[in-house]
């Protein structure tokens, strides 16, 4: 069967600049899952994929949005690594035959602990005993994953438990597990650098390697989730990062609903390999950065330094050219707020609109005395008169 694939970093860029995408297609590798998506994680821009936005059982996968909500107790100071919880009963009698680190009700264990179980050892009664530890009930703990999604943009995806057992009220797509995997490394570095990576924990005695064979294969995967259910399928989000001339860039592949544990290892491989060989990310500007410094009327400076309020980077094939091009509002009349947008920054990719910025003001400029703004009002109107 054929399958239908958004395939081109040009495709995507067409959407976002509103033009017709006329240069050709990097046709992506062959990969067998039902769903896929590879993301450049530096650009937040998507190279490629299938069936994005089509709803699928996550099973494990879950456990990424359960991850990120004790980060966020972690930083916030709501939990500790080494506070020490008490395992429920109901964390202990999570389904039989599923994984599990092999808690032991009434045991005290640390959060430390618990997260390892969670994402190295994938275990369903770390993620109660951490849903419990974070939100005081897994009812609670659910509605607060589930605001997190909202928050997110995840509007494909719905969460009924923190370790995604088979339930009609979990549900996902490739696209936005990409985004959660994306928000999970960016906004906890540390954090996922510590638990993410880990090959193999023990606990209780029982030591479990982490089912992400690529944390073996490949020295610059770092993480992220694997999972597996009859229904689900096996599925996995890797992310890996290598250097790339003067910058690293990470990329995160999303890969659900293979045949096998084999498969969804060579299919992540694949489009890793590919996204990174194929294309390459060019930082246009970074965040702060003065591209200009155009003339101010009427204000008490008479210039402004213009720029990006976010770095601005942008993912191509190896051997596109890149250009950026500034567009200013023309005249600049002061008042001009810090952060206001006087312009705005569209890069080409041969020759073709491929993506835009607001230019913001990196200074407030105040407006100037009577004497200043009458004079440039006389100024700017003979300027306009002759043409």
């Amino acid at each position: 069967m054929f399958k239908k694939v958004c395939a081109s970093w040009l495709l995507v860029a067409a959407c976002v600049a509103g033009v017709p995408a006329q240069a050709a297609a990097v046709v992506p590798p062959p990969v067998t899952a039902k769903a896929w998506l590879l993301l450049d994680a530096t650009s937040g821009q998507e190279i490629a994929s299938f069936n994005p936005d089509t709803r699928i059982e996550p099973a494990s996968l879950t456990k990424v949005m359960t991850a990120y909500l004790v980060f966020q107790a972690l930083r916030d100071g709501r939990l500790s690594a080494q506070q020490q919880v008490t395992v429920s009963t109901r964390a202990w009698k999570v389904a039989p035959g599923s994984s599990k680190m092999f808690l032991e009700p009434g045991k005290r264990v640390s959060i430390n602990d618990l997260l390892y179980g969670l994402l190295v050892q994938s275990g369903n009664d770390a993620a109660i005993a951490l849903a419990e530890a974070t939100s005081g009930s897994v009812e609670a703990f659910v509605q607060r994953m589930n605001e997190q999604a909202g928050q997110m943009g995840l509007h494909g995806t719905r969460f009924a438990s923190p370790h995604g057992l088979p339930d009609p009220a979990t549900y996902s797509t490739a696209r936005d597990l990409s985004v959660l995997a994306q928000r999970l490394v960016s906004d906890f570095p540390d954090l996922y650098k510590t638990y993410d990576s880990v090959r193999t924990f023990t606990y209780n005695n029982i030591s479990q390697s982490n089912r992400n064979r690529l944390l073996w294969l490949d020295p610059s995967v770092d993480g992220l989730k694997t999972g597996h259910t009859d229904s689900a399928g096996y599925c996995l989000i890797a992310s890996a990062e290598r250097p790339d001339g003067q910058m690293r860039r990470r990329l995160i592949s999303v890969v659900l609903g293979t045949g096998s544990d084999k498969l969804r290892t060579q299919d992540s491989q694949v489009l890793l390999n590919w996204g990174f060989q194929s294309f390459k990310t060019v930082k246009l500007y970074a965040k702060g950065e003065a591209m200009d410094t155009p003339q101010v009327w009427k204000g008490e400076l008479d210039a402004v330094r213009i720029g990006l309020a976010r770095d601005a980077y942008v993912t191509v094939p190896r051997a596109s050219e890149v250009k950026p091009v500034v567009t200013q509002q023309q005249p600049l009349i002061a008042p001009i707020a810090a952060q206001a947008e006087v312009g705005s920054l569209q890069v080409l990719v041969d020759g073709q609109p491929a993506g835009q910025w607001p230019v913001v003001a990196l200074d407030a400029v105040p407006q100037a005395g009577i004497m200043v703004r009458t004079w440039d009002t006389v100024r700017l109107w003979w300027r306009q008169a002759m043409g």
